[in-house]
């Protein structure tokens, strides 16, 4: 699944696979077998792409809608 949202946000960013690994410093190919699930990426990894395509990862707590972001997890803790 994982492999979905990843190429979702590249190509809503409207970038190749090319223009976005040379923005994470990684290979075409690395990106590419992560969009195909030839290989899993870190959570690093997707945070990487996330930020590169304007995006940010928010973990929702389904009970009580309590957010957490990468950006503000340390302020909780």
């Amino acid at each position: 699944m994982i492999n979905k949202v990843l190429k979702y946000m590249r190509t809503e960013k409207q970038l190749n696979q090319t223009q976005l690994a040379k923005k994470l410093n990684i290979a075409q190919t690395t990106l590419s077998g992560y969009e195909t699930k030839y290989s899993n990426p870190t959570y690093e990894i997707i945070e990487e792409i996330a930020e590169a395509c304007d995006y940010e990862i928010i973990f929702r707590n389904k009970n009580t809608k309590e957010e957490i972001t990468t950006k503000n997890i340390s302020r909780k803790i």
